[in-house]
């Protein structure tokens, strides 16, 4: 009892992740095993006759239910998915935020943007020898000879540019050197200019793709990147202590910092010592109580040795180093577990290592605890500049328990689980918590095969579909879709994907089809599709009008009326105050031109997260609505009299965090890449059959007419809005550049996830025939 208040402070903390890597598709290359060991090749073999491992082992055996043996944990893995036990683990870890160092080279990593749905907060950590990499393998603008002057030129532009690229790959909250890896601690900030030169036309005479290894040439960008980040307030994360075989630990000690640390330059300069720096604990500690820039953090070596080697070094870490700069990190990579097992190991070492001072007398109760509070959360936050509020952790994830269901246990007593059918509309099935945890998540629900094929207007399937009463599939819950419903907190929904049985997807699954083809523009092209939706719909309220039910338009104003939208801002908020809490982000709203109507813009996303958050977007406009009487209508068209409704996607194509779509610069014709534009070019060569899934019903084609903005010819235009596909170029886009550009032939009839899947068919097929676009019209023409 006497250190319940400690216990409970450790165990509802959330975490702020600091330090962390992508994690990897289930089809990765990247071995299961290798989440437990640093060891490679034959040493690997010897792994699971480790203390960590095979208490590692065990403790993901309890999270998920099954036999404690590797070959059990990952015949599991196989049959749930990636989803589903990324959600069982980031939730069981209780981590609010996330800053991942990308740098990190794994088979089919995700990018950073996959990761937003299971953490609340995913910031990014720039390796700057992987980003130095990337520009020399780049080559220099001009084709010519690579100089020390040059790479320094556009070494120091990129960097410089960096902080402020808030929607690329995720803002940058720090820089990151593995020094460490590549030829040491003992940096000398002061290389000279043709030491550097040497060293660069050393790691270029190595070819292709670039790898730096030269010492004084990663001395030479250490030291200008610390000179750069220090105008921008940015903190230097440096890799120490042990590592896989590719490390030489000796070369690893903090003690080798002195000069840098010495340097009156990067006096201002803030580093955070990685790993514990273990085996060199004490050192790390040392420095960080002597030098006021100096900082440490735990993750690695937490959860990677055994108990007592944990608390042995985290002990040793405050011995010295004052409390406020001590942070918490997982140092998780490729495999969800490995977040789970650094959270779960961090708060048991933590709360032992605390509980030992109080016992000893080194704190007091109140002061352990508020040092727990700062080394999971509060120091981090402070330190990165980041942008959130910690919430308390409900899961007890200190206490080994079988967390088969991987959900959540609270107070919902219902769950949702949502489908989308052929001709969009939301339908569901309602589950009791109980069985969902018990039986859903792993077996599903049974639905039959004509669900996915029923009309608009019937409840059957439409003919010739050959989707009947017979033969069955099974919804399986996505559970990283998995949310309490902000209108109903007794309730929680999530969003199923259609398998014939667990583990093997259905052929017809809208879900899947949007993953194949998105795998196939990866996987040939690199490229990954972002898309966000702009949503229009009517609001309409009831009368008698001569003794009969009729809903009417609520308002009859204007095009952006500022009267419109205060009629209706209140409820606005309350929708906005649901999306917020759905991590769902909304650009813009305002009154559109027909009676009632309005339109709210989403942000853009991975499609498939885009895709879901425009279910999820609709579900919540048309819930909050119908509670205050009105009635939320996304139909294409509502009044043949009146404008219609449209679900217009704006598209942008991303490799390796960048935009591009978008030109490298002013040269280009229309303002776009030549892989935009082929892709461009592919959807609009198919734009009539698109329309299929786009606007499936026969309501969809009395909206889409001509004079209306709706697309109704067969063209593209620059910023024309009468053309079907038109290019965009937003605020804060340099001119003559385009970022984006819209199909408007989408409504809210479409199924989102066969939508986007034909409009990337479309795309890959003009980047396979190197397609070109015809020349754009403009007005005058239509």
């Amino acid at each position: 009892m006497e250190f319940e208040e400690l216990r409970e402070a450790v165990e509802k903390a959330e975490l702020v992740d600091s330090h962390a890597h992508n994690i990897v598709a289930i089809d990765s290359g990247f071995p299961f095993i290798n989440s437990f060991s640093e060891a490679a090749g034959e040493a690997l073999s010897f792994a699971p006759h480790s203390l960590s491992f095979k208490r590692n082992l065990r403790d993901i055996a309890n999270l998920y239910g099954t036999e404690s043996s590797l070959r059990a944990v990952e015949d599991y893995r196989r049959t749930a998915g990636l989803q589903s036990i990324a959600s069982a683990c980031f939730k069981a870890a209780g981590i609010s935020a996330l800053l991942i160092d990308d740098g990190l080279e794994l088979d089919k990593k995700h990018d950073l943007r996959w990761h937003e749905p299971f953490v609340p907060f995913v910031g990014r950590i720039l390796r700057i020898e992987r980003f130095a990499e990337k520009i020399l393998d780049e080559g220099t603008p001009d084709g010519s000879v690579w100089t020390l002057d040059m790479f320094t030129k556009i070494f120091d532009e990129k960097l410089k540019s960096y902080p402020f690229i808030v929607t690329v790959a995720g803002e940058i909250y720090g820089l990151k050197s593995i020094a460490a890896y590549r030829s040491g601690l003992n940096i000398n900030p002061n290389v000279s200019k043709i030491e550097a030169e040497e060293g660069l036309r050393h790691t270029l005479h190595a070819g292709t793709p670039v790898r730096i290894t030269n010492k004084s040439f990663i001395d030479y960008i250490f030291s200008r990147s610390l000179e750069i980040i220090v105008g921008f307030n940015l903190p230097m994360q440096i890799h120490t202590g042990f590592g896989d075989r590719d490390l030489d630990l000796r070369l690893a000690n903090p003690l080798h910092l002195r000069a840098v640390l010495e340097d009156k330059r990067f006096g201002k300069c803030r580093i955070v010592l990685l790993h514990a720096s273990y085996p060199f604990s004490k050192e790390a500690s040392y420095l960080t109580s002597v030098y006021h820039q100096v900082y440490l953090d735990f993750g690695l070596a937490v959860p990677k040795l055994s108990v007592q080697g944990m608390i042995s070094s985290i002990k040793e870490l405050l011995e010295l180093a004052p409390l406020k700069k001590v942070m918490f990190s997982t140092d998780g990579y490729a495999c969800p577990e490995t977040f789970y097992l650094g959270a779960k190991w961090a708060r048991e070492v933590v709360f032992s290592v605390l509980r030992d001072a109080c016992s000893d007398g080194d704190l007091s109760i109140p002061e352990a605890v508020e040092a727990a509070r700062d080394i999971f959360a509060g120091n981090a936050i402070q330190f990165y500049n980041i942008k959130i509020i910690p919430k308390s952790h409900s899961t007890n994830s200190t206490c080994p328990n079988k967390l088969a269901t991987t959900v959540s246990q609270n107070d919902a007593s219902l769950v949702r689980v949502i489908w989308v059918d052929a001709s969009g509309q939301h339908r569901c099935r309602v589950v009791p918590a109980k069985r969902f945890n018990e039986v859903i998540v792993k077996n599903g629900v049974g639905l039959t095969f004509a669900c996915m094929g029923m009309t608009s207007a019937v409840d059957g399937p439409a003919e010739e579909t050959n989707l009947t009463g017979t033969g069955e599939i099974r919804l399986i819950p996505d559970l990283s879709t998995k949310w309490q419903i902000p209108w109903e907190k007794r309730e929680e929904m999530v969003l199923a994907d259609m398998h014939l049985k667990p583990g093997e997807a259905w052929e017809y699954c809208p879900r899947e089809a949007l993953r194949r083809v998105s795998k196939i523009l990866k996987d040939e092209f690199d490229l990954e599709m972002n898309a966000g939706f702009e949503n229009e719909f009517y609001l309409l309220k009831s009368e008698l009008r001569e003794c009969k039910e009729e809903y009417v338009p609520i308002d009859s104003t204007n095009y952006c009326s500022t009267s419109a939208y205060d009629a209706a801002s209140s409820i606005l908020h309350e929708i906005l105050a649901a999306l917020n809490s759905l991590n769902i982000p909304v650009e813009q709203l305002h009154a559109e031109a027909g009676n009632g109507q309005f339109e709210m813009a989403l942000g853009h996303k991975a499609c498939h997260l885009a895709a879901d958050n425009l279910i999820f977007a609709r579900e919540t406009i048309k819930a909050i609505m119908r509670r205050h009487g009105i009635l939320a209508t996304f139909v294409p068209k509502y009044a043949l009299d009146d404008i219609g409704s449209g679900s217009h996607v704006h598209l942008s194509l991303w490799r390796s965090g960048q935009n591009v779509f978008m030109a490298a610069d002013g040269s280009s014709k229309h303002g776009m890449s030549e892989v935009g534009e082929e892709f461009m070019a592919g959807v609009l060569a198919h734009l009539p059959s698109i329309m299929a899934f786009t606007a499936p019903v026969p309501n969809s084609y009395d909206r889409i007419q001509p004079n209306t903005w709706s697309g109704a010819y067969l063209c593209w235009g620059k910023e024309n809005r009468e053309a079907p596909l038109r290019t965009s170029c937003p605020p804060g886009i340099l001119d003559g550049l385009v970022s984006n550009f819209e199909i408007k032939s989408f409504d809210g009839c479409a199924n989102p996830y066969l939508g986007l899947a034909a409009i990337a068919a479309a795309g890959i097929d003009g980047l396979r025939k190197k397609l070109r676009l015809p020349e754009p019209i403009g007005k005058g023409y239509m």
